[in-house]
């Protein structure tokens, strides 16, 4: 039967699986979309940091600019001093000049002259410094600055590459020459900035991803229990509903504490069925024998009435046979009723073990051979050795039986029965078919259902039919996990077709 879309709408918004698909999608995107917006947001913050250091820098220009106007190129202990005030933690400045240019010539971009610093430096350590900064290239934008009297900003790492530091280069310009004054900072005191790194290599974003990862194996973790869980309870279900296992199955193979209550409450169930199986066995034990000895006791008193009535009382045997055909039709119907009692309770507890089918259908049709030998009805036996089912023994007879008598009731005398039993990969199909009449098209799904019944008339004291044969077949071959159908067949008759699932072997 089609679902309905509301019906469809609430089963997959019911889905623990599209659940999954959904946290694992979330858990996918959004990091990506945080680092993406963190990121953003400390690009932006580098470059706030970075101005602001560069406008700290020609502040201190500017703080320095009148002491330069009136300062010599030699003065270097006095601008020393100067320089100290400007300076803090993590900060270096350094103070050059390039000596004004005589009358007429124009200001080139070499010949600068270490003047001061901050931190101060020894005399020996002057050298070593400019060839450290030749090497960085730092000199060469000394001059260019000089030469377009604007500021510049250059970054570069120390030789052991551990370290990435930024300066800033401060032109100031006096009748005496270029001064020029470079403020050298490291850039991992920058605010916990990503600046000289890549940003996912910044320690807020290592601490947030070994969480998230730690998170991520959690909820892995878990659902993999959860999954795990399920799995086992479903497997539990099915020896459970195999005969494999004992009582309380389900609390012995549960490992997860949360389910204890669960598996408690399942073991319980199962316990409540078994108890209702045996209960159904001994009501039907017990209906049975209450209507069969009444019964048994009406026929009996029944035959010196049928003697002691005149043959030429039409009237009163008649009503004789009418008595004696009720009194055969119930006792099929109490026979039929405890049949079925006994199978449901076999459903419901009977051990599913493996179970020789082929021997079973041969079995079946070995006992038909009276009924077809007095009818002229042949049998054909297409049947494969060895196939092998789970399940109840007593429940795959009555499904033969029932199919069985239902072919033999409905194929002409002379006709032919064929019963081909065959397996594939995953599966057990048993065709029954007849040369009857068939069904007409639009009753044969009804076929199966409860009181059915489209036998032909049966003969004066014949076994009555209930109707439950074919409603019995689908019934226990459903429970069994398979499917039954019917269809009729070109060339007259009815094809019956029992599928099992092939998980004996």
């Amino acid at each position: 039967m089609p679902r309905s879309p509301i019906g469809t709408a609430r089963r997959l918004g019911a889905s623990l699986t599209l659940k999954l698909v959904g946290l694992v999608a979330i858990f996918i995107a959004l990091p990506v979309i945080l680092y993406g917006q963190f990121e953003s947001a400390d690009r932006q913050m580098r470059e706030l940091v970075i101005r602001a250091v560069q406008d700290r820098s020609k502040l201190i220009g500017h703080a320095l600019a009148p002491v330069l106007r009136n300062a010599e190129p030699g003065a270097g202990d006095s601008l020393n001093a100067e320089l100290a005030k400007f300076s803090s933690d993590g900060t270096v400045l350094k103070l050059m000049v390039q000596p004004a240019p005589p009358p007429g010539e124009a200001q080139t971009a070499a010949g600068f002259y270490f003047v001061a610093s901050a931190p101060a430096i020894r005399a020996d350590e002057v050298a070593p410094e400019l060839d450290a900064l030749a090497q960085r290239g730092i000199l060469k934008r000394l001059g260019e600055a000089c030469l377009w009297e604007a500021s510049d900003e250059i970054r570069y790492r120390q030789p052991d590459g551990s370290v990435e530091l930024l300066t800033s280069i401060i032109p100031i310009r006096t009748a005496k020459g270029c001064w020029v004054l470079t403020s050298t900072h490291t850039t991992s005191e920058f605010l916990n900035t990503a600046i000289g790194r890549p940003y996912w290599e910044t320690p807020a974003v290592r601490m947030a991803a070994a969480i998230y990862l730690v998170l991520a194996v959690l909820a892995m973790l878990a659902a993999f229990s959860i999954y795990r869980s399920l799995r086992r309870f479903r497997e539990v279900a099915g020896e459970i509903g195999q005969g494999r296992i004992g009582d309380y199955a389900f609390s012995q193979r549960n490992v997860v504490p949360e389910l204890s209550s669960v598996a408690r409450d399942f073991d319980k169930l199962v316990l409540a069925l078994k108890h209702l199986s045996q209960q159904i066995r001994q009501s039907a034990e017990d209906n049975a024998h209450a209507f069969k000895t009444p019964l048994a006791t009406i026929r009996s008193s029944l035959s010196p009435v049928r003697k002691a009535v005149p043959t030429e009382d039409q009237r009163a045997r008649r009503a004789i046979e009418i008595i004696d055909s009720a009194l055969t039709r119930l006792l099929a119907l109490v026979n039929a009723a405890q049949r079925l009692d006994n199978s449901t309770a076999d459903l419901i507890e009977a051990p599913r073990v493996p179970t020789d089918l082929t021997h079973l259908v041969a079995e079946a049709t070995l006992n038909c051979r009276e009924i077809l030998a007095s009818r002229d009805i042949r049998l054909v036996r297409r049947l494969e050795d060895g196939v092998i089912v789970r399940a109840g023994r007593g429940v795959l007879e009555m499904v033969l039986q029932n199919i069985l008598e239902n072919a033999i009731s409905f194929s002409p005398r002379g006709g032919t029965i064929a019963v081909t039993l065959r397996r594939d990969r995953d599966s057990v199909e048993l065709r029954v078919e007849d040369e009857g009449p068939g069904i007409a098209a639009e009753r044969i799904d009804a076929i199966f259902e409860r009181y059915f019944s489209a036998r032909p008339a049966q003969p004066p004291g014949a076994e009555p039919h209930s109707g439950l044969g074919l409603w019995i077949v689908r019934r226990n071959v459903e429970a069994l996990g398979g499917q039954v159908s019917a269809i009729n067949r070109p060339a007259g008759g009815l094809a019956l077709s029992v599928t099992l699932p092939r998980n004996g072997d």
